[in-house]
């Protein structure tokens, strides 16, 4: 596993992080302890040491499974979670997440602080390696007294880097503003079917040295080997089957003529995806979600084609 500077951080991170969204039970399947116990075992295993988590996953259901599946180990891991908002419904059961779930939006200085109490309570932690600002807007993203708040939990040692996970990629006022709120990491949406970051986003963070961390690398299954054109995507835990039939098709449509003109043969689009992501200079690290332990091993594999 290859290990890169995360820009001016200077922390030293695994090429692939472990992207824990899965564990909140939103993608149908809810994981127990012992399994989150496997899979973040093995990926200490593989040379992993970015695990990528949040608040809304599952209202700090993820970050308490990340944080049992850690204790006593915690020194080798990189631990970035977020805040702003979160999922919470009482149907939300062993059967995973349900239609009805609610997000509230919580971005007052107040309501952060507390959001960042419960989260290092979850995951049993006395500090965060990376606090990012979760996908909000504009507005709510201009609040001196909320960066004021944030930057002196940097000064207390219970946040050691601030990041922001864009909502969307091509977001340059975020961008640009990382420096001035004190933030050094951009996490955003990139891969082979979304390169608006590429307009530039990248550039910026170049400027400013900031570390960059790519999330959905396979386009939520899409750069996979799974569906191909015409494929009616119905599954009950496979969040697609909400788009429009023709947008799916699209997709699907766009992904078959990647394969056909630029995946090299006898590699699965998987692995291509990924380390298409890793190539792009301005990715320190790409967040991938496994839902077991051959896709985390056939994903981590794939960091060996890269040749940076």
């Amino acid at each position: 596993m290859r290990h890169r500077r995360l820009g001016k951080t200077g922390l030293q991170v695994s090429a692939m992080g472990l992207g824990t969204w899965q564990f909140g039970g939103e993608w149908g399947k809810r994981f127990g302890q012992a399994e989150v116990d496997k899979l973040v075992g093995r990926a200490g295993g593989l040379g992993i040491n970015l695990i990528d988590t949040a608040e809304c996953y599952g209202d700090h259901l993820a970050e308490s499974l990340v944080g049992s599946a850690i204790a006593g180990h915690r020194d080798e891991w990189i631990i970035a979670t977020k805040f702003g908002h979160r999922f919470h419904d009482d149907r939300m059961t062993g059967d995973g997440w349900s239609p009805g779930s609610v997000r509230s939006d919580h971005w007052s200085a107040a309501e952060v602080s507390a959001q960042l109490k419960r989260s290092l309570a979850a995951l049993r932690i006395g500090y965060v390696d990376l606090y990012l600002f979760h996908s909000g807007s504009d507005e709510v993203f201009e609040q001196d007294e909320l960066w004021a708040v944030l930057n002196e939990q940097v000064h207390l040692g219970k946040i050691r880097y601030l990041g922001i996970a864009l909502g969307a990629s091509n977001n340059l006022h975020q961008t640009a503003r990382a420096t001035p709120v004190g933030a050094s990491v951009i996490e955003l949406t990139y891969n082979r079917l979304n390169r608006e970051a590429e307009h530039a986003v990248f550039a910026s963070c170049e400027e400013q040295d900031l570390g960059v961390l790519a999330r959905e690398p396979l386009a939520n299954g899409y750069l996979t080997d799974r569906d191909r054109p015409g494929a009616a995507i119905t599954s009950s835990d496979d969040w697609r089957a909400s788009m429009q039939r023709q947008e799916v098709q699209d997709r699907l449509n766009a992904v078959e003529r990647i394969r056909v003109t630029e995946v090299p043969p006898g590699m699965s689009m998987a692995a291509w995806a990924l380390a298409w992501c890793l190539q792009q200079p301005a990715v320190d690290a790409v967040i991938t979600g496994v839902k077991s332990l051959d896709q985390l091993e056939s994903s981590a594999a794939a960091t060996d084609l890269v040749s940076r």
